[in-house]
């Protein structure tokens, strides 16, 4: 279930506000709402790294083309099966990335149109919360019919450091389902790139009981199945 996100100190919230505050008077292309701040402090625990990584997303999200990419139809129709968000939520009220895995090839993409589409989907999400009441996003890796030939290893890097350098405590649960007793030892190699808190997140579903502690199964794809 959603925990309770963990309390930032509201001086520190203080200080990071006036120090956004005189970057945004001179650009205001370098705004962040409240929520967001309240993110990057609790990701970055201290004023001043949470500074430095809110400056470099927004130079990130320049350079990268972030607002131009929802325009980029040849990437969005291409990869199109790889990921999609759900039109509806969990039942705290997360967007949902539903992500069939076995419709991934580490040898069938373009790691950087793929990436770019990862960051469509993340910010198709976001836009989606509703951040007075939850803020952070559901994905679901649905591994019905996957095998090794499926494993990305690359994309999974991919996705892990954009949620924790661009999208920091975007990630409030990520659900696993239909997974085969090899996708152990896979496991074991993209735990170890985890902190201990996103690793926490990730839950493994073993029923649609688990399923509906967070959210209606009758509203994943059709491709899902226990």
């Amino acid at each position: 279930m959603a925990e309770e996100p963990k309390p930032v100190n509201e001086d520190d919230l203080k200080q990071l506000k006036e120090r956004m505050n005189l970057i945004v008077s001179a650009d205001p292309a370098q705004y962040h709402n409240e929520y967001s701040l309240r993110r990057y402090l609790r990701a970055f625990k201290t004023v001043d790294n949470a500074f430095q990584a809110i400056i470099k997303t927004n130079k990130w999200r320049v350079e990268y083309g972030v607002a131009e990419l929802a325009d980029n139809k040849e990437i969005i129709e291409k990869y199109s099966d790889k990921a999609r968000v759900l039109r509806h939520r969990d039942i705290t009220g997360r967007p949902i990335i539903y992500i069939p895995a076995k419709n991934h090839s580490s040898s069938d993409r373009n790691i950087d149109d793929l990436t770019k589409f990862i960051v469509y989907c993340l910010e198709d999400a976001s836009k989606k919360c509703f951040e007075e009441v939850v803020d952070n996003l559901c994905i679901v890796f649905d591994l019905n019919g996957f095998t090794l030939s499926c494993m990305d290893y690359q994309v999974l890097k991919n996705l892990i450091w954009l949620l924790s350098r661009h999208y920091p405590e975007r990630l409030g649960v990520c659900l696993v389902t239909n997974a085969p007793a090899f996708f152990s030892g896979c496991w074991a190699v993209i735990k170890g790139w985890l902190d201990e808190n996103t690793a926490s997140k990730v839950v493994f579903m073993h029923s649609e009981m688990d399923l509906c502690q967070y959210l209606i199964p009758d509203i994943l794809p059709d491709d899902i199945e226990f």
